[in-house]
């Protein structure tokens, strides 16, 4: 019949899910804690743990030696013959020693290293249960409140809601049930803490698994999730047989299926989206709602994506605070740059216009030598306008070219646009005065004919005959000296 101790045993086993032999290993250590304790000695003890009897027995433990250099722990082979006939060199001889005596602050301490064991295989029971199961969803109460945080109770043990991982629409109060997900298991001080959430995307997984039978059973499959808690969630579905629709089978009829998890997230906005290999394809469709003209891949390495709208469409792509483009990007894993249909066109133009434009060579610019020149042009640099543009740390990379040489390119090009600025204020100067000139031309009084006096109007031969003298005068060359500086 098993002692009240194996019953003890049995029943700690049962309540705190740690193995038999845990507790045995406790209670064993224990006892050597306490006989130490009684009798102050520096022997080598070692307890045994007998299940027949239900006893706790402590030896001494002596090493068999040829010679004795420490008495306390060695033990010459003809004395640990007649504890032992057997025992040869390099064996143990165990010598009991009475349990009886140790009183009630050897059993008080005993109890105390019993419980800190038990408590530290606990732990480890809970990290190891725990740790395993990160990202399974679990069923919690809300026991109590520390701070902006909540401690939930899993049963078998307590976890935390921290603040962070709280949804925006949500309030919770005592005694509340949720639904939430591990998200981390972390070893503390005063044991395991195990990290729940109510707003990580795998929360959302895990409630489509429950309420979709063909994502439990591997038909459909989630590829992606983007969610902000309390707002919205983009998820990407696809399917494995192609006469299952994964859209469909996810919203379910009349919507049943996403309303029950849209409930369940307290009315939080969730996108559906179809999966697509193609990055193209699938960027398109992860901006829904918003209808998409074009998506041109910008840079493959650095994952970049440049997308045109509408201009009607531009502020429903971007949503409200660029929420729609922020969960897009990270559902497709792609930074996605949206543009409407005028702003692309403006961009366009500007290109263009840069490219036509006119630019004036190096050959031009005074003040820097040829051997400048060629290396200026080695590295790429060919125009007055574009050289104007650098700074002096990226002229200082090319080869050739120190400090000093900067200053100088950098008066040079200075020099160059002051008197390119000077010269336009003269010929705008002239074109002006031009302009003026034209102008007050335009305002003078025709020469007119005169005629003789006494004749009251003239007549039509002698108009013509004034007319004929005019022509003679104009076709005649003056003798008029040629100016100074044409004589010369």
């Amino acid at each position: 019949m098993s002692s009240l101790l194996v019953q003890t045993i049995e029943q700690i086993s049962r309540e705190k899910h740690i193995e038999p032999e845990i507790i045995v290993a406790a209670i064993e250590d224990a006892m050597v804690v306490a006989a130490r304790k009684y009798y102050k000695t520096e022997e080598d003890l070692r307890s045994k743990f007998n299940p027949e009897t239900g006893h706790v027995d402590v030896y001494a433990v002596r090493l068999v030696v040829e010679e004795v250099a420490d008495p306390k722990k060695e033990i010459t082979l003809s004395e640990a013959r007649k504890q032992n006939p057997a025992v040869e060199v390099g064996g143990e001889v165990l010598f009991a020693k009475p349990t009886d005596v140790l009183g009630r602050i050897a059993a008080q301490t005993a109890k105390q290293v019993i419980m800190q064991k038990v408590r530290e295989a606990e732990r480890d029971t809970i990290f190891n249960e725990y740790n395993g199961r990160v990202g399974e969803m679990l069923n919690c109460i809300v026991k109590r409140t520390e701070g902006p945080d909540l401690i939930v109770d899993l049963g078998r043990t307590e976890a935390r809601l921290p603040k962070r991982e709280q949804s925006r629409l949500e309030t919770y109060n005592v005694g509340d049930r949720l639904r939430t997900v591990i998200r981390a298991v972390e070893r503390a001080a005063k044991g395991p803490q195990v990290i729940v959430s109510r707003a990580d995307g795998m929360l959302v997984q895990r409630l489509f698994e429950m309420e979709v039978p063909e994502i439990y059973d591997g038909t459909v499959q989630i590829r992606a999730t983007a969610r902000e808690a309390g707002e919205r969630t983009k998820i990407a579905v696809s399917s494995r047989d192609k006469d299952v629709d994964p859209v469909g089978a996810c919203v379910g009829m009349k919507g049943m299926r996403v309303q029950s998890i849209i409930r369940e997230l307290r009315g939080e906005k969730i996108d559906i989206i179809p999966f697509n290999e193609e990055t193209v394809a699938f960027a398109q469709k992860a901006l829904s709602p918003a209808k998409v003209t074009r998506v041109q891949i910008v840079d493959p390495e650095e994952k970049r994506l440049e997308v045109i709208v509408e201009d009607t469409q531009l502020s429903l792509a971007i949503g409200k605070k660029g929420q729609n483009v922020r969960l897009a990007s990270k559902l497709v894993g792609w930074n996605i740059d949206i543009k409407s249909e005028e702003e692309k066109r403006r961009e366009i133009e500007d290109q263009m216009a840069a490219l036509t434009a006119p630019g004036t060579p190096l050959s031009e610019l005074a003040g820097i030598g040829p051997k400048t020149v060629e290396k200026l042009e080695a590295h790429g640099v060919t125009q007055i306008e574009k050289l104007a543009e650098m700074t002096p740390e990226q002229l200082m990379e090319i080869d050739g070219i120190g400090e000093k040489m900067v200053e100088k390119i950098r008066l040079a090009v200075a020099t160059y646009f002051e008197t390119l600025e000077s010269q336009q204020a003269a010929a705008a100067e002239a074109a002006a005065a031009e302009a003026a000139a034209a102008e007050a031309a335009a305002k003078e009084v025709p020469v007119e004919a005169t005629v003789e006096s006494g004749s009251e109007e003239p007549s039509v031969e002698a108009a013509v005959e004034v007319a004929k003298e005019e022509i003679t005068t104009e076709g005649e060359t003056p003798a008029v000296p040629a100016p100074a500086e044409e004589q010369d």
